[in-house]
């Protein structure tokens, strides 16, 4: 009985009708659960959506901690290490407001309310692309710092040069970072921005470099999705 509802609510069993069924009627639950967070007006159907919602996000708890042993394959002790996987921690996370039986108007329990936001990220555990996006991170991954360590040491620097050239434009280092930043980007809000000559020739050498440290890891993901692919086929 416990391997059949394992093969249900196992996402690697793609060959499962039910299992197919089952995620699509979790990430549409997902979909609801979020509903209420939009919407600020005190209505009584938020509350019955997230009652619902909650339910079964805590049946599919108790379901993969029963299964946990088919998961983990560590016998008994998986039982154990189960609820302090990732995604384990998470599901306790966005069920912990709709279990606290606290008074409404704690501004603790309006804090421990967002953390239904954190339900977005189920959907890693029931959408397949999204594994795999997950596995080309982790496989990518010192690629990825190499580039991140780059992008945020040309911000501090660029901005070291910016707050000594236009120290008037740029009273705090905060100020001369976040432009740093927007300008790698190439975002550009426009509140603040260099004035001098020096300084607008730094802007358009930091553009072209966020340019290339953009489409760096843009391409490091998708060749390492394209492989994963591949592997999946």
């Amino acid at each position: 009985m416990r391997q059949a509802i394992y093969n249900i609510i196992d996402t690697k069993n793609s060959n499962n009708t039910i299992g197919k069924y089952y995620n699509a009627i979790m990430l549409l639950t997902i979909g609801l659960s979020l509903l209420p967070l939009t919407i600020k007006a005190n209505h009584e159907w938020k509350y019955d959506i997230d009652n619902i919602t909650s339910f079964l996000f805590l049946i599919d708890y108790l379901l993969r901690f029963s299964t946990a042993d088919f998961h983990l394959k560590k016998g008994k002790a998986s039982f154990l290490y189960y609820p302090f996987t990732p995604l384990a921690l998470i599901d306790l996370l966005c069920l912990s407001p709709s279990l606290l039986l606290w008074n409404n108007s704690l501004k603790l329990l309006k804090i421990i309310r967002l953390t239904r936001m954190l339900r977005l990220f189920k959907i890693i555990r029931y959408s397949k692309n999204i594994t795999i996006i997950l596995n080309v991170l982790k496989k990518q991954k010192d690629s990825l710092i190499i580039v991140d360590v780059f992008a945020l040491g040309y911000i501090f620097l660029s901005a070291l040069i910016i707050f000594n050239v236009e120290p008037n434009t740029f009273p705090t280092f905060f100020d001369a970072l976040y432009w740093a930043t927007i300008s790698l980007t190439t975002v550009g809000y426009g509140d603040i921005y260099a004035i001098s000559a020096i300084g607008k020739l730094i802007t358009m050498f930091s553009s072209l470099i966020g340019i290339a440290i953009v489409a760096l890891p843009a391409g490091i993901i998708t060749a390492g999705y394209m492989e994963e692919i591949r592997n999946h086929k």
